[in-house]
């Protein structure tokens, strides 16, 4: 059994903590570290049977016991703790975004260099099965050469002001799991973005400097387009949608809901509506990426997203953001790194 520590017991911790122990079969999570520990914190844990918990991360890590660490705690932490996660000789699976700072980035690029942990982050959607259902199409060449990737990414509510302030804007935050999808259904890199963007949720959202409301048009590196349309709040639900058009036709996949039945009367035709919360929709996914993060430590192959794939997605919302803030096309190659 691979053992596993814990880094932080926020909301995303606390679902890793639950796919492992439900869904990850060959892997075990043996403490959990959080720097507000407390009872009730010390109680759920104990459901789960772990009964080691730390304030202090460096407990799990200096414990040689532990084989993996999962990083979940804040955004602003993920880099420096990854760090020094290497350097303890411990497999990391790190949560997006690596680090919104590219500096810090490419020292946990530079630390993996000296090496051979596996080191995986946390893009849930590409184990999705609607999403994987589309790549597999692709990789199959069932469509042909593709030429248009769309991605449909509404969130049933908007965040509070308070969290946007510290989300790092929408792109960094919500989008940039979108810009990871269009990479992984296209299998291919973003070349060029164009951003046009508005507060149309919360006029309150403009005045901390973010937008709520996107159309991203991506240029990518084999020739194809790609777009992508957000709003932070969808009335109807958690809408999840994507297309993939090519030479030989085209595979879309529409939003999950609690049920395929329809109701067809002379009222009207009537289906449920998308399942409302990301936890609903994605669960299985947030389950299958460590299930398949602990086989490549047992089989010693190559994580499914590495940390180049994991700096993709952030190269792309700093040039998204920057193409909304001086409104024009902005190449991938402007961003240095």
């Amino acid at each position: 059994m691979i053992k596993i520590g814990i880094i932080g017991a926020g909301r995303i911790g606390r679902v890793h903590m639950e796919g492992v122990n439900t869904g990850v079969k060959n892997a075990t999570v043996v403490a959990i570290a959080d720097p507000f520990m407390n009872d009730d914190i010390k109680k759920w844990a104990a459901e789960y049977g772990v009964k080691t918990c730390y304030s202090d991360y460096h407990n799990i890590l200096d414990d040689p016991n532990i084989d993996a660490v999962m990083i979940c705690s804040s955004t602003d932490t993920h880099a420096d703790i990854a760090i020094e996660a290497i350097r303890a000789h411990k497999h990391v699976f790190c949560e997006k975004p690596i680090s919104q700072d590219l500096g810090k980035i490419k020292a946990v690029m530079e630390e993996l260099k000296k090496s051979d942990v596996k080191f995986q982050v946390g893009f849930n959607r590409r184990f999705d099965h609607n999403f994987q259902a589309i790549r597999d199409a692709v990789e199959a060449g069932k469509i042909g050469d593709v030429h248009l990737i769309r991605v449909t990414a509404r969130d049933p509510e908007a965040p509070s002001i308070d969290y946007v302030k510290s989300s790092g804007g929408m792109f960094l935050d919500m989008t940039i799991h979108d810009f990871d999808m269009v990479c992984f259904l296209s299998g291919c890199k973003v070349k060029e973005v164009y951003a046009a963007g508005a507060a149309l949720v919360n006029p309150d959202i403009a005045k901390v400097g973010d937008i709520d409301t996107a159309v991203i048009t991506l240029k990518m590196e084999n020739g194809s387009i790609g777009v992508i349309d957000n709003s932070r709040q969808a009335v109807y639900g958690y809408d999840q949608r994507a297309e993939v058009f090519g030479s030989k036709g085209q595979i879309n996949v529409a939003n999950d809901t609690p049920s395929t039945a329809v109701l067809s009367t002379a009222d009207g035709v009537i289906s449920d509506k998308p399942l409302y919360f990301f936890l609903e929709r994605y669960m299985a996914s947030f389950t299958k990426e460590v299930a398949e993060f602990t086989k490549a430590i047992e089989n010693n192959t190559k994580v499914p997203v590495d940390v180049e794939e994991g700096l993709q997605p952030i190269l792309i919302a700093i040039a998204a953001k920057k193409s909304l803030d001086e409104n024009r096309p902005v190449k991938i190659s402007e961003i240095k790194f």
